[in-house]
């Protein structure tokens, strides 16, 4: 079953009843944000993927009309084994899903490695987390594209940074396994392989998803 609600922060719940009750085998709690209005034609992604001035960086819109609307944000039904507040990357799917209470969770499209050697697989935890974060390149990453050695020193967070407006940093244990979910500079990669094997995603949704996690949250990639 899938439910096209788009969620935004503060979600509350209410409790579905009737024909889809029954559908349901009895009542389950759904959550509904506020711009669930999408039922009556409303469209919220204007608003969801619309400019926003964050600090001295004004992060521009989306361009919806050339946007696969399969890439936006929305909340889906997610039956599994996850506790609440675990992020699960299915890399196959393109797809990160933020897991809520009730069999729910939030889904967001992601790119990820290009070559599927270079994606991160297994268990992690958030480690820490950065606004308009500071880029290194690795030296692998500098010795298949020459061009960037020129940021060995680093480049500066911003609008032309690779990891665009957020960052959360994976670590295995306590130590830094130098995989990321990231903003992006480049917004038509999202849900392709086109990446270093990081997973990025639109800038607005990784304004959303940093804002509902906390470092230590369980990170799975599948």
């Amino acid at each position: 079953m899938f439910i096209s609600k788009v969620p935004s922060c503060g979600l509350s719940r209410r409790t579905v009843c009737g024909g889809i009750c029954l559908l349901l085998s009895g009542c389950m709690t759904a959550p509904q944000g506020p711009l669930s209005g999408y039922q009556q034609g409303l469209d919220p992604y204007p608003s969801i993927y619309g400019p926003i001035v964050d600090g001295v960086y004004d992060i521009p819109a989306l361009k919806l009309d050339q946007a696969d609307h399969d890439l936006l944000r929305r909340e889906v039904t997610f039956p599994g084994r996850y506790p609440p507040g675990t992020i699960v990357v299915k890399v196959t799917e393109r797809r990160l899903y933020l897991v809520q209470r009730g069999g729910w969770a939030l889904q967001y499209a992601v790119g990820v490695g290009r070559e599927e050697a270079l994606n991160f697989h297994g268990s992690a935890v958030i480690g820490r987390k950065a606004e308009w974060p500071r880029w290194i390149p690795t030296a692998d990453m500098m010795k298949k594209i020459p061009r960037y050695a020129a940021y060995a020193g680093g480049m500066p967070g911003g609008l032309e940074n690779p990891l665009g407006a957020r960052a959360l940093y994976l670590y295995v244990g306590d130590r830094d396994s130098y995989f990321r979910i990231h903003g992006t500079n480049e917004p038509m990669t999202i849900g392709s392989a086109a990446s270093s094997g990081c997973i990025r995603m639109f800038n607005q949704d990784i304004i959303d998803l940093y804002n509902r996690v906390s470092p230590g949250a369980p990170v799975v990639v599948l």
